[in-house]
């Protein structure tokens, strides 16, 4: 019982100085290895929200409340295109869940995206900067990349929802899975987008010297 005791220690001593040196040759790369696991796990989150709050919006109106807001065009098929595109109605019946399905994927990223900014600066950038000014520029780069992700999602929620839903025939089950994609994809283009912004807003300001 010792001896495996003392092998557990030894084992995480050794993990511990595995990591002291990878932070002290390839700080850069040990930086973003640590963003990516907490990314990771606020993407685990948002997939365990989403559903949650789709099933709580779905008792309410606001599935039958029209959401489609700031045309840029037309689609291919002649029909306008909106960046925020969620026509009235449940998907599985055709529609495009309306104020509900928006609301759930908003939200859901929003209490993700909160908890991600107090984690990555306090865990992975360990800033010691203004944190309103940080939150303030998080907020900004939170819209831009909330719109980018909206016109994305105008290009790939109908095919994803359909081949789910109607090639596989899997109705609501494959719905579900078109649920998790959607909200995968929207993780990706965030990821990909915030860690050179963290770079940015997420400083280490020197310390002056106490007296």
């Amino acid at each position: 019982m010792k001896r495996d005791s003392m092998e557990k220690i030894h084992s995480s001593s050794g993990i511990a100085n595995f990591w002291n040196n990878m932070k002290e040759k390839y700080p850069n790369s040990a930086q973003f290895f640590v963003f990516f696991m907490l990314s990771n796990g606020v993407t685990v989150l948002q997939l365990v929200l989403m559903p949650v709050f789709r099933n709580i919006f779905a008792q309410t109106a606001l599935v039958s409340t029209n959401f489609q807001i700031w045309q840029m065009g037309t689609n291919i098929d002649g029909n306008p295109y909106y960046i925020f595109d969620f026509p009235a109605g449940p998907i599985s019946e055709g529609g495009g869940g309306g104020l509900a399905f928006f609301l759930a994927v908003q939200i859901s990223i929003a209490v993700a995206q909160i908890i991600n900014f107090f984690a990555q600066r306090s865990i992975t950038f360990k800033s010691n900067s203004s944190i309103w000014k940080a939150a303030f520029w998080y907020f900004f780069a939170y819209i831009i990349i909330t719109i980018v992700a909206a016109i994305a999602l105008g290009f790939y929620q109908t095919p994803v929802y359909n081949f789910f839903m109607d090639t596989l025939d899997w109705g609501s089950f494959g719905e579900t899975v078109a649920d998790v994609i959607t909200m995968i994809i929207n993780s990706a283009i965030s990821f990909w987008v915030f860690f050179p912004i963290f770079k940015i807003i997420f400083k280490q300001v020197p310390e002056e010297p106490k007296k």
